[in-house]
């Protein structure tokens, strides 16, 4: 009787723009070493956006979850301090696997997102940039660690404000709710005056700006 040919296991994959080690450039965490993890997909369409290359999700590769892993964990080894799953916007695509894979790495695992999607994977730090033409879901406005609003105009500082009493609204557990951050649009000094004004007169505030954009770097 013929040998029949058993093909080999299918890895689970996600679609992937690119991965690098780097230092983490915006927000609480800035100035730290992470590895990065950018997944494909995006259709919330920010005019502003600096990685618009990521928005068709089937232009880039499927990579498998394991080797994906094993990247992070050569970061790890080379100093990177957690792993940053980021878009696109990460959430268009279910990330329990990748997550999953990532866990025996052993370093925290952060989520960058604008909260449009289903909340998937497991995460130690949720920075949100909610956008007002497309506004989050309820639960990861409850779950984000870190609220962090990008500011082009008045109404933006608005927005910021209403994003964050609603994240503020915390379950009974009395956990608290999450670090506010204002980040000027890029090369735009006119929002950079807007934020750096508004975080002056409120303290509950902080600036975030793009440190890696300054220093030329990933």
């Amino acid at each position: 009787m013929a040998e029949v040919e058993v093909p080999a296991p299918v890895l689970p994959a996600i679609a992937v723009v690119e991965t690098f080690h780097s230092l983490q450039g915006e927000g609480l965490h800035a100035g730290r070493s992470a590895f990065f993890i950018r997944v494909a997909g995006c259709d919330v369409g920010c005019p502003w956006c600096d990685t618009k290359h990521s928005w068709p999700q089937a232009a880039h590769p499927r990579r498998p979850l394991g080797e994906l892993a094993a990247e992070a964990s050569a970061a790890a080894a080379a100093g990177a301090a957690f792993v940053v799953i980021t878009g696109g916007e990460p959430l268009q695509q279910p990330l329990d696997g990748l997550c999953a894979a990532l866990a025996a790495v052993g370093l925290p695992l952060h989520l960058e997102t604008s909260g449009v999607g289903e909340l998937s994977g497991c995460f130690d730090w949720i920075t949100l940039s909610p956008k007002p033409h497309r506004p989050p879901s309820a639960d990861v406005l409850a779950r984000c660690d870190e609220l962090k609003v990008v500011v082009t105009s008045q109404d933006d500082l608005a927005f910021a404000e209403a994003m964050a009493a609603e994240a503020q609204r915390r379950p009974p557990s009395g956990a608290a709710g999450p670090e506010l951050l204002l980040q000027p649009a890029w090369d735009e000094s006119a929002a950079q005056e807007l934020a750096v004004a508004y975080v002056r007169r409120h303290p509950s505030w902080r600036l975030s700006l793009q440190s890696h954009k300054w220093l030329g770097m990933r």
